[in-house]
């Protein structure tokens, strides 16, 4: 996404070939040069394995000097010292071909990825326009508004030559019609409203479409009269949807939300133009449907802005990756009202509901895991992972397992033959190959809703601590060998277990007298005390009877 954009094709040099290519075929295009670029990333964590390797080399070769250093001469004959002198030779033959082929994949890897991101900038280049191809109605159609209305108005459009996807323009043309109409109606005041408050007799509109950290953004400016906050709030509490005290406890931005409401409207009276309550919400459903986002800002007397921040191409979206059941969930940013590390002590419960306090409002939260499904892991932090998904109005937390970091992933549509699979928008594929699925996001708050209104929701507290209590079990791991004993400490500690090893039956059977175990993993073939006599003799103790 940091390759420059070029300028549009349909602004090409004099004598410069044409063709024509179906939308399908460039989809497929860009599609793959995302995934390219995605692949591309592979590589530098394969590097860090490669230097992990090379460490263990140089451990190795310095092992086997003190190895050296610590027999004395006379012990080892011509031969012995001959052996181990080619041993150490050969290690360190080892470890120069692994430092040279490293700097060679090294080279490799800044190559690959260099030419990944400038093939992902040419095939995103053929899918944009000029942004002045879908701005070119609007002058005309304020024009003939501002005559309807009986006021003066001037459009300024910055960006004609930005570039814009394709498929995001098309979309785009209704959400800014309306924001322009709204911004005349609702904003700009009549010439003589504008002289008497010191203005110029004619309003300016501006549109501007810029490229700003890797995200499209479209702004909506106008110097009318900017939106009431106060009247907003009376408003708001008028009709019911929030109280007058948490109204007032509500920042500027959070009541701004409420614009963005289905049938909400600030006039009085429905005409052609306005006040049928049909608008906004549109404009910011449109921005869901392209993983975009809207922020209102406003001054009394100076005028109001839309800021509208969609991304670049629609083939790679941003996430942020979140373990649920044991397994990676990825949820679109645009979504994302929130992510926070909330302690266990800070839940509440309301009539059977727990939420927390979020900048003074109530958010319900959700165990994820009861809407994904898969295993139960253990959650022994005394802080909770929490997504806020949702709106400003209506919002929930749903609780993960822990967080795994942002990533860029490019959406593969899911076999049209599986249909819609519930709380799944897409797939993709992360640096290792391993796939992932993107959250539809819209489907999961109908999904938990739907577990509200049944009453069949989880209690977080209880369920966290119930998992949390296997982190408190104790197992003994019995075996001689070093590498297997340290194998299976590992996963079991990665389980939530405390682990504990001892190298032979023996020291098992001494290990069990002196502390208590929950499960005993034990290998057969030991010496002093082999598996199966360990078994016998804790079965016949009767301290460890049921």
């Amino acid at each position: 996404l940091e390759a420059p954009l070029r300028a549009h094709p349909s602004e090409r040099e004099p004598g410069e070939r044409a063709l024509k290519v179906t939308a399908e075929n460039l989809n497929r295009l860009l599609g793959l040069a995302g995934e390219s670029l995605v692949e591309s990333r592979w590589l530098k964590p394969f590097v860090k394995s490669l230097l992990h390797m090379k460490r263990q080399q140089q451990n190795c070769s310095q092992a086997l000097e003190r190895l050296r250093e610590l027999l004395p001469p006379q012990l080892l004959g011509e031969a012995a010292q001959a052996a181990l002198h080619e041993v150490q030779q050969r290690v360190l033959d080892v470890s120069q071909l692994l430092q040279q082929r490293l700097l060679e994949i090294e080279a490799f890897d800044a190559r690959s990825v260099n030419l990944a991101n400038r093939l992902y900038g040419e095939a995103l280049v053929s899918r944009m326009r000029p942004f002045a191809d879908g701005v070119n109605a609007y002058p005309r159609m304020l024009r003939d508004i501002a005559h309807t209305l009986g006021k003066q108005v001037r459009l300024s459009i910055i960006g004609h030559a930005t570039q814009v996807d394709r498929e995001i323009l098309e979309q785009l043309d209704a959400p800014i019609g309306h924001l322009l109409r709204n911004a005349l109606d609702h904003g700009i005041e009549a010439s003589a409203q504008r002289l008497s408050a010191g203005k110029a007799a004619e309003g300016t509109i501006t549109l501007e479409a810029r490229h700003s950290a890797g995200v499209l953004q479209i702004i909506v400016t106008d110097d009318g009269g900017g939106i009431d906050l106060t009247q907003l709030r009376e408003l708001v509490v008028t009709r019911g949807l929030t109280s007058a005290e948490l109204a007032q406890r509500m920042s500027d931005s959070e009541v701004l939300e409420f614009l963005f409401l289905p049938g909400f409207s600030m006039k009085a009276h429905v005409t052609d133009i306005s006040g049928r309550g049909v608008g906004l919400d549109a404009v910011q459903d449109m921005l869901k449907q392209v993983r975009g986002s809207v922020r209102v800002s406003t001054g009394l007397g100076t005028g109001t802005r839309f800021t509208l921040q969609l991304p670049l191409t629609l083939s790679v979206v941003r996430t942020l990756l979140a373990q649920i059941g044991g397994e990676p969930y990825a949820f679109p940013l645009a979504y994302i009202l929130r992510t926070l590390k909330l302690p266990r002590t800070q839940i509440q419960s309301l009539e059977g509901r727990q939420h927390f306090e979020l900048e003074g409002r109530a958010v319900g939260l959700v165990r994820a895991q009861q809407v994904f499904g898969g295993q139960d892991v253990p959650m022994v932090e005394d802080s909770l992972p929490v997504i806020v998904l949702g709106d400003h109005v209506h919002s929930y937390g749903l609780v993960a397992e822990r967080f795994l970091g942002e990533r860029e992933l490019v959406v593969q549509p899911l076999d049209p033959r599986l249909g819609k699979i519930k709380d799944i928008a897409a797939g993709a594929l992360m640096e290792d190959g391993a796939p992932v699925l993107i959250v539809d996001v819209d489907d999961l708050i109908r999904s938990v809703e739907k577990l509200i209104v049944g009453g069949r929701l989880d209690s977080v507290r209880e369920a966290v601590n119930q998992v949390a209590a296997i982190a408190r079990k104790r197992v003994l791991v019995v075996d001689d060998s070093l590498t297997v004993r340290e194998v299976d400490r590992k996963l079991l500690l990665q389980g939530g277990y405390e682990v504990e090893v001892a190298v032979d039956g023996v020291d098992g059977w001494n290990a069990l007298r002196a502390g208590h175990f929950d499960l005993v993993v034990t290998d057969i073939d030991m010496p002093r005390m082999d598996g199966i006599a360990l078994v016998l003799a804790i079965r016949k103790d009767p301290a460890f009877a049921g």
